[in-house]
C-alpha cells in the first residue's frame, strides 16, 4: 500500500490525519526475522497442545465474551488485582488508542520520551493530542526523570515505556512513583517487555499507591501469541471503566481470549523459555560488542539497540545477502546509525553476529 493520501482523499478526512503516515513495520520474506521482537523460540509444546484442545471447543457462532471475563479473572488471580482492575484488549495497540481517545484530545497534553514506540506520537496526533517530547540523554538514550517530573506537572498524560523499545531500558519504581505524583493525569507504563527484565524492575506494586497509573502487559512477547493479539491493563476501576466505554464491541475474539486464557494457566511452562531468551540476549551482546566499531547499550528486552557505519546500508545487505531481517532506525532522530535485533534463538544469534563481522570485515 502506497505511502501518503490522494488528493482527493486528502480533502476529505479529518485535518489530524491528512498527513500521518501508517505505521510500518518494514517486513521482508526472510530465512531469519530478528526485526519485530517476537518470541522466536516458539510455543512450548504442551502449551501448544493444550491450546489445541482450547481453541476446538470455542463457540465460533456466537460472539466472544464482551470484557473477556473468564481471561479477566485468572489475570486479575495472576497480578493479585480485582477483576475491575483489568481490562483486555486487542493487543496492546488497542489500549493504547482507548487510552488516547478517552483522555487525549486537543489542548489535553501529552508528554513522550524519544526515541521510543513511535505509535504513541501516532496515536496522539491522530485525535489531535499536543504532545511535548522530553528527549533522551543522546549518549546513554536514558530518560531525563527530572525533566519527565517537571513536564508531567499540567499533562493529561505521560507515556513511558519499561523497558523502552527500541533503547531497552527500565525505569526505576521510584522513578515511576516521582512522575505519577506530578502528573495530575494518567500515567502509563508500557512493560510489554517487562517479563524479560530483572525482578523488581515493574511499577505494579505502585497501583495501590496512585490510582493515576496504569500498567500495560501482551502476551505478544514473552507469551508466543503475537498472531493473537491479545492485550491488557492494569488500572483504577475508573480509569478503566473510560476506556471500557469508547472501545469497540467484541473487540477481543473467543479464540484469541481461550489462547490466552491457556497462557495464564500454564505460565511456568515459559520460565525456561525467558530464561533461555535473557541468557541469549547476554550472550548475543557480548558477541556484538567484540566487532569493531560497533556500539551495543545494555538492554533488559528481547533485543538490543546497536549503532554501526552504515546501519541502514548494512540492514539491506543482511536482508538482500543473508536473509536475515532486522529493524532499521538509522533515520530516527537520536538512533542515527541504530539498528534494533531481536534476540533469536541461538542459531539466529549466530548466524546474525557472523553476517555482521562479514560486512564489517568487507570494509577494513
Amino acid at each position: 500500500m502506497g505511502k501518503g493520501l490522494s488528493p482527493r482523499v486528502k480533502a476529505l478526512v479529518r485535518a489530524s490525519v491528512a498527513d500521518l503516515e501508517p505505521y510500518d513495520p518494514g517486513f521482508s520474506p526472510v530465512a531469519i526475522n530478528l526485526s519485530a521482537n517476537e518470541n522466536t523460540h516458539g510455543m512450548p509444546e504442551e502449551v501448544r497442545r493444550d491450546m489445541s484442545v482450547a481453541l476446538s471447543h470455542v463457540v465460533e457462532n456466537r460472539y466472544p465474551a464482551p470484557l473477556a471475563t473468564d481471561l479477566r479473572e485468572a489475570l486479575a488471580e495472576w497480578h493479585q488485582v480485582t477483576p475491575q482492575q483489568v481490562l483486555v484488549s486487542n493487543g496492546g495497540d488497542e489500549a493504547l488508542f482507548n487510552l488516547f481517545l478517552a483522555f487525549g484530545g486537543a489542548g489535553h497534553k501529552m508528554v513522550n520520551c524519544p526515541p521510543t514506540f513511535s505509535v504513541y506520537r501516532l496515536y496522539a496526533e491522530m485525535v489531535e493530542t499536543p504532545v511535548v517530547d522530553v528527549p533522551r540523554d543522546p549518549e546513554t538514550l536514558l530518560p531525563d526523570i527530572d525533566a519527565i517530573v517537571e513536564a508531567a506537572k499540567d499533562a493529561h498524560l505521560v507515556v513511558l515505556t519499561s523497558p523502552n523499545n527500541p533503547t531497552g531500558d527500565c525505569i526505576a519504581r521510584a522513578d515511576m512513583a516521582r512522575i505519577c505524583e506530578a502528573c495530575p493525569g494518567i500515567v502509563l507504563a508500557d512493560e510489554a517487555y517487562s517479563e524479560f527484565a530483572p525482578a523488581g524492575t515493574s511499577s505494579e506494586p505502585l497501583l495501590d499507591e496512585y490510582d493515576n497509573l496504569v500498567v500495560l502487559h501482551t502476551f505478544s512477547k514473552a507469551f508466543c501469541l503475537a498472531g493473537g493479539r491479545i492485550g491488557y491493563l492494569l488500572g483504577a476501576p475508573d480509569v478503566l471503566a473510560a476506556l471500557s466505554a469508547v472501545r469497540q464491541p467484541y473487540s477481543v475474539n473467543s479464540f484469541s481470549q481461550a489462547a490466552a486464557l491457556v497462557a495464564v494457566h500454564e505460565m511456568g511452562a515459559f520460565e525456561p523459555v525467558i530464561e533461555d531468551i535473557v541468557h541469549e540476549r547476554g550472550w548475543l551482546a557480548s558477541e556484538l560488542s567484540k566487532l569493531p566499531q560497533v556500539k551495543v547499550w545494555p538492554s533488559s528486552a528481547n533485543f538490543l539497540c546497536v549503532r554501526m557505519p552504515e546501519a541502514g546500508r548494512k540492514r539491506a545487505e543482511l536482508r538482500d545477502e543473508y536473509s536475515i531481517l532486522v529493524r532499521d532506525f538509522s533515520t530516527t532522530p537520536g538512533l542515527e546509525d541504530c539498528l534494533r535485533i531481536t534476540v533469536g534463538t541461538h542459531e539466529e544469534n549466530e548466524a546474525v553476529v557472523s553476517a555482521i563481522a562479514e560486512l564489517l570485515a568487507k570494509e577494513d
